[in-house]
Protein backbone atom coordinates (compact mmCIF):
# COMPACT_ATOMS: atom_id res chain seq x y z
CA UNK A 1 0.00 0.00 0.00
CA UNK A 2 1.25 3.50 -0.84
CA UNK A 3 2.08 6.44 1.04
CA UNK A 4 -1.57 7.86 2.35
CA UNK A 5 -0.13 11.42 3.34
CA UNK A 6 1.90 13.62 0.66
CA UNK A 7 3.89 16.56 2.42
CA UNK A 8 5.20 19.56 0.23
CA UNK A 9 8.52 18.13 0.27
CA UNK A 10 7.15 14.98 -1.81
CA UNK A 11 5.71 17.43 -4.57
CA UNK A 12 8.60 19.92 -4.34
CA UNK A 13 10.33 18.30 -7.34
CA UNK A 14 7.16 19.87 -9.32
CA UNK A 15 8.31 23.48 -8.64
CA UNK A 16 11.31 22.49 -9.87
CA UNK A 17 9.85 21.30 -13.31
CA UNK A 18 11.08 22.51 -16.99
CA UNK A 19 8.79 24.39 -18.06
CA UNK A 20 10.07 24.47 -21.44
CA UNK A 21 10.17 20.47 -21.96
CA UNK A 22 6.65 20.74 -19.76
CA UNK A 23 4.66 21.02 -22.97
CA UNK A 24 2.63 17.98 -23.85
CA UNK A 25 3.98 18.73 -27.71
CA UNK A 26 7.77 19.53 -26.50
CA UNK A 27 7.77 16.96 -24.09
CA UNK A 28 6.47 14.38 -27.04
CA UNK A 29 9.55 15.90 -29.31
CA UNK A 30 12.12 15.44 -26.62
CA UNK A 31 11.00 12.15 -25.85
CA UNK A 32 11.43 11.29 -29.58
CA UNK A 33 14.82 12.76 -29.84
CA UNK A 34 16.23 10.95 -26.48
CA UNK A 35 16.04 7.62 -27.77
CA UNK A 36 17.93 8.53 -31.36
CA UNK A 37 20.99 9.97 -32.14
CA UNK A 38 18.76 12.51 -34.58
CA UNK A 39 15.53 12.70 -36.27
CA UNK A 40 14.70 13.96 -39.64
CA UNK A 41 11.72 16.85 -39.61
CA UNK A 42 9.38 14.83 -41.86
CA UNK A 43 9.67 12.09 -39.30
CA UNK A 44 9.03 13.97 -36.40
CA UNK A 45 6.25 15.45 -37.77
CA UNK A 46 4.31 12.16 -38.84
CA UNK A 47 5.18 10.67 -35.67
CA UNK A 48 3.73 13.19 -33.57
CA UNK A 49 0.78 14.50 -35.76
CA UNK A 50 1.86 18.03 -35.47
CA UNK A 51 1.27 20.42 -38.64
CA UNK A 52 4.62 22.17 -40.11
CA UNK A 53 4.43 24.98 -38.73
CA UNK A 54 3.77 23.78 -35.20
CA UNK A 55 6.89 21.28 -35.06
CA UNK A 56 8.40 24.19 -36.44
CA UNK A 57 7.30 26.55 -33.54
CA UNK A 58 8.08 24.16 -30.48
CA UNK A 59 11.75 23.32 -32.26
CA UNK A 60 12.54 26.75 -32.31
CA UNK A 61 11.69 27.43 -28.65
CA UNK A 62 13.75 23.91 -27.71
CA UNK A 63 16.70 24.86 -30.17
CA UNK A 64 16.38 28.79 -28.37
CA UNK A 65 16.74 26.76 -24.85
CA UNK A 66 19.92 24.87 -26.34
CA UNK A 67 18.12 21.75 -25.62
CA UNK A 68 18.00 21.10 -30.04
CA UNK A 69 20.49 20.90 -32.45
CA UNK A 70 18.86 22.08 -35.88
CA UNK A 71 21.20 20.74 -39.04
CA UNK A 72 19.85 21.76 -43.10
CA UNK A 73 21.47 20.12 -45.60
CA UNK A 74 20.67 19.29 -48.70
CA UNK A 75 20.54 14.97 -50.06
CA UNK A 76 19.55 14.79 -53.82
CA UNK A 77 19.29 18.56 -54.12
CA UNK A 78 15.99 18.17 -52.00
CA UNK A 79 16.60 20.26 -48.54
CA UNK A 80 16.49 18.10 -45.15
CA UNK A 81 16.88 18.96 -41.55
CA UNK A 82 18.16 16.85 -38.82
CA UNK A 83 17.47 17.45 -35.30
CA UNK A 84 19.42 16.41 -32.47
CA UNK A 85 19.44 16.82 -28.61
CA UNK A 86 22.01 18.72 -27.49
CA UNK A 87 24.16 18.07 -24.31
CA UNK A 88 22.04 20.23 -22.30
CA UNK A 89 19.24 18.81 -23.46
CA UNK A 90 19.75 15.26 -22.56
CA UNK A 91 20.79 16.74 -18.85
CA UNK A 92 17.60 18.56 -19.03
CA UNK A 93 15.24 15.73 -20.45
CA UNK A 94 16.91 13.04 -17.48
CA UNK A 95 16.02 16.11 -14.59
CA UNK A 96 12.84 16.25 -15.68
CA UNK A 97 12.34 12.70 -15.95
CA UNK A 98 13.78 12.16 -12.52
CA UNK A 99 11.80 15.13 -11.14
CA UNK A 100 8.05 13.50 -12.26
CA UNK A 101 9.06 10.27 -11.14
CA UNK A 102 9.63 11.30 -7.86
CA UNK A 103 6.82 13.27 -7.62
CA UNK A 104 4.21 10.86 -8.64
CA UNK A 105 6.11 8.29 -6.95
CA UNK A 106 5.19 9.93 -3.65
CA UNK A 107 1.62 9.99 -4.50
CA UNK A 108 -0.64 7.67 -2.67
CA UNK A 109 -2.35 4.64 -4.93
Amino acid sequence: MGKQNVGSEDLQPLADIDKIIHEPARFMLMAYLYVVVSADFLFLMRETGLTRGNLSSHMSKLEKAGYVEVEKEFVDKKPRTLLRLTDEGRAAFRIYRRNMKQALDSLPD
